[in-house]
């Protein structure tokens, strides 16, 4: 049986409790929209939300479990949610140390998944580019492999707390919005179209860019070491003839 649950972390858990209450083990766990086959059989349990079990899985494998399990929510990995499940079926045994147990693959695998995602989402901290819009608002476009947007935006609403911001994420058509107080995500498929005014800008980066780069000393795998090219669709001072090799 495989068992559906809503697209969000807290849906998640709630069934995976569910689960572990009643002694189930299920042969896979998917997000609601999944698409099964004629051979596939679903359920989709319907359980009220236990608002107090974040907590109480915290306080019984510690913070760092509990962010392994989130950063493992948030990656690209097919079988992730039966991931989750097998690493707090672990737990039941070895609770807050459950993060030391290399030896179980279930552990193994989500702390490289979570290493992974936390990797992607420190690189786009620094990959991100904004431009301005004519109403001063920053905006900024990614295509991360994993849904790093809730991490970013904790980033950047500290970073630029005094500006108001947009990040789209064209790979899930998700949009993070900063009003200066508060961020929201939402999905979106919005298309926000640059104006003129920024095109001066964005010369004049790439003429500092230029400027301050020594022929004599470029090193192209070098540089793509610190900056793969599969992030240079959206980072201004590459030139669009290398864009267009990526």
């Amino acid at each position: 049986m495989i068992y559906l649950y809503k697209e969000n972390f807290i849906d998640l858990l709630n069934l995976i409790n569910y689960l572990l209450k009643n002694k189930v083990k299920p042969e896979n766990i998917k997000n609601e929209i999944y698409m099964k086959t004629l051979l596939e059989e679903t359920y989709y349990p319907v359980i009220a939300e236990d608002k107090n079990l974040s907590e109480r899985i915290i306080n019984k494998i510690g913070i760092e479990s509990f962010l392994i399990v989130y950063y493992v929510f948030l990656s690209n990995a097919d079988n992730k949610e039966l991931l989750i499940y097998k690493y707090l079926l672990s737990s039941l045994k070895y609770k807050n140390k459950i993060r030391f147990m290399r030896n179980i693959d279930c552990v193994n695998e989500c702390l490289k998944i979570s290493k992974y995602v936390k990797t992607e989402a420190h690189k786009f901290k620094g990959f991100v580019r904004f431009s301005e819009l004519d109403n001063g608002v920053l905006y900024s476009q990614i295509e991360p492999e994993n849904n790093i947007m809730l991490l970013l935006c904790n980033h950047f609403k500290r970073r630029l707390k005094n500006e108001c911001w947009v990040i789209k994420d064209n790979r899930r058509n998700l949009v993070g919005i900063y009003d200066k107080k508060e961020c929201y995500i939402l999905d979106s498929d919005i298309d926000i179209k640059k104006f003129d005014s920024e095109d001066y800008y964005e010369d004049m980066w790439k003429e500092f860019y230029k400027t301050i780069g020594i022929k004599e000393r470029k090193n192209d795998r070098c540089r793509m070491n610190f900056m793969p090219k599969k992030y240079w669709k959206y980072i201004v001072e590459v030139s669009d003839n290398e864009k267009s090799s990526v």
